[in-house]
């Protein structure tokens, strides 16, 4: 039995995802519940046969149901200079969309 894959290209980062899997990505535009197409697919593997782009698979697509829109947790960046009274503290919470995958499929 073979696992059906992609690995899929958004937000300047790569995921290999498989069909059900909920995956947090970079922000998305889309409300909660919508379809989203990911159509920078770099490599696919259905059915045991492995296809590689050169550098993304022409008419393959991953189709991802968006599940939720939130917040990372907080990164906390401190700077301090010693014999002065200079300290700086600054958080950062990264957005993320959660997107669960429907389907892949390769023409």
């Amino acid at each position: 039995m073979t696992i059906d894959y992609a690995i899929i290209n958004t937000g300047g980062k790569q995921y290999r995802v498989r069909e059900g899997d909920t995956v947090s990505v970079e922000t998305l535009d889309g409300e909660i519940g919508s379809d989203f197409i990911f159509d920078r697919v770099l490599m696919t593997s259905i059915s045991g046969k492995l296809t590689i782009g050169a550098p993304a698979v022409q008419g393959a697509k991953v189709v991802g149901q968006i599940a939720e829109h939130g917040k990372a947790d907080k990164v906390i960046a401190l700077r301090y200079k010693n014999k002065t009274r200079q300290r700086v503290k600054r958080g950062h919470r990264q957005p993320f969309t959660s997107v669960t995958i429907k389907s892949i499929s390769v023409k």
